[in-house]
């Protein structure tokens, strides 16, 4: 197992963001973590990168070779660099000093190559698309040599073909690699996402592939239960076992 989430809240000046949340990830999985806006993805991750120290619970993770893609990933458009330099930033941590050596650079075409951008290596990043730049920006977490990638939003502002370009280069990399991605296009998700996490303070997960027509009577006859957005999206209504907190 990758990474395992125990009981894990966390507030901000005393105001509760998430509570309880628990769940277990294998990098075989594309998770998808969808909800309202203000449910709580983004502050999860920053939890699990540990950028955020939790109120409770526990973060595990077998492996710290983890690549992440934020959601503002170049706020200034105009900044003079290349795609290739962008994308050679995820050696920084072997380069302190911006020292490049051949190999930094056969890594950062190859990982431009993965993402389809390879041809725009020497042009500058602020000359591209959104959708241009975020894949610049994948293969700048590919580069680390990550085993975990982490995107917090990664077809925001993108349009509907972008969307597919990027979430097929995601799928194609959970071949090798652990995908954990926030995301807002359910649409789009769900032709992509072998489990799909629903974040609104708590979790919970699906696995599209379960969600059988038998499966959803069974859910409909249980107690405590409550409407969930993602299989109502799926299959018009849906019901889930409320998680039960500790006591």
């Amino acid at each position: 197992m990758m990474l395992r989430v125990c009981g894990l809240s966390f507030a901000y000046d005393k105001e509760s963001v998430l509570e309880n949340v628990s769940f277990e990830y294998d990098k075989s999985d594309f998770l998808a973590l969808v909800g309202p806006n203000g449910g709580g993805k983004s502050t999860l991750l920053k939890l699990i990168l540990g950028l955020l120290k939790p109120t409770s619970g526990s973060v595990e993770l077998s492996s710290h070779e983890i690549g992440y893609v934020p959601q503002n990933t170049m706020p200034n458009g105009e900044f003079p660099i290349s795609v290739l330099d962008a994308a050679l930033m995820g050696r920084l941590k072997n380069n302190r000093f911006g020292f490049y050596k051949k190999d930094d650079k056969k890594k950062a075409l190859d990982a431009l190559e993965k993402v389809g951008m390879r041809e725009y290596a020497h042009k500058k990043i602020g000359e591209l698309s959104i959708g241009q730049r975020q894949k610049v920006f994948i293969a700048r977490a590919l580069i680390c040599e990550a085993k975990l990638l982490i995107l917090d939003e990664p077809t925001a502002s993108v349009d509907m073909q972008g969307q597919i370009q990027i979430y097929n280069i995601l799928k194609s990399l959970n071949s090798t690699k652990g995908i954990i991605a926030v995301s807002h296009d359910m649409d789009v998700v769900l032709g992509y996402a072998t489990k799909i996490a629903y974040v609104s303070r708590t979790l919970f997960m699906h696995e599209p592939s379960a969600l059988t027509k038998e499966a959803f009577f069974e859910k409909l006859q249980s107690k405590g239960m409550h409407n969930c957005p993602v299989d109502v999206f799926m299959a018009n209504t849906c019901l889930h076992d409320r998680p039960h907190k500790d006591s």
